[in-house]
């Protein structure tokens, strides 16, 4: 159940990143928000309730209310025009939140792609602080490309290899998520500083969401 969660993570994100690129409208992106928080709201619920009282289950599935109530106060903002400040704090608690799962994938879990994913989300979420807590607009179009790729590398390629059985070799697969987190977002930042900044106010996309759990999801 958590894989498929994670899949549409991986698509509110591809969708909040074009969404600060200016390419989705707004209120278009906030209808889709809601949905994903939705799935994600009802997700952690569902495995907390047949958890069983397993505490590490029950740890697992606590991440997910981060984002699901991130994109729910995210396609609400949106459709309501409320200021951004909101969820640029509420980011803040969630960019901290997220290195201490990493820190439980790392040593708890020994799951270290996942650790690695979750100092991706960590790094994002501090973006979306600086951008819309702090109203640093020129890092739109880099907050952009950064949301759309993360969309993809920590929510659309691990579900996909998750749910059909590929997901090995754990080792290797954090090390190559860690350099290209270092190679592709390094680079990008020269180069989106020469890029034309979106015209219109920055809108309040979506942090990273959460599949279902601090580990390999279930």
């Amino acid at each position: 159940m958590g894989n498929v969660g994670l899949l549409f993570v991986g698509a509110v994100l591809f969708m909040n990143g074009l969404l600060l690129l200016e390419m989705v409208e707004a209120r278009s992106g906030a209808v889709f928000n809601l949905f994903v928080g939705v799935l994600q709201t009802v997700t952690p619920t569902y495995l907390i309730f047949t958890a069983g009282g397993d505490q590490d289950k029950i740890l697992a599935a606590s991440g997910i209310y981060l984002f699901a109530f991130t994109y729910l106060y995210v396609g609400i903002g949106l459709l309501a025009g409320l200021d951004t400040s909101g969820v640029g704090y509420y980011s803040l608690f969630v960019a901290i939140a997220a290195l201490g799962y990493s820190f439980v994938n790392f040593h708890r879990f020994k799951d270290y792609p996942f650790g690695v994913v979750w100092l991706y989300w960590a790094f994002l979420w501090f973006l979306f602080f600086l951008l819309l807590g702090l109203k640093m607009a020129k890092l739109t179009v880099y907050v952009g490309w950064v949301t759309a790729i993360e969309g993809w590398i920590t929510g659309v390629i691990p579900a996909a290899l998750l749910l059909s059985g590929y997901w090995k070799h754990t080792t290797e697969i954090a090390i190559a998520q860690g350099a290209f987190a270092l190679l592709v977002f390094g680079a990008l930042w020269p180069l989106t500083r020469k890029s034309r900044q979106p015209t219109g106010t920055t809108p309040s996309a979506a942090p990273p969401g959460s599949a279902g759990n601090t580990g390999t999801p279930t």
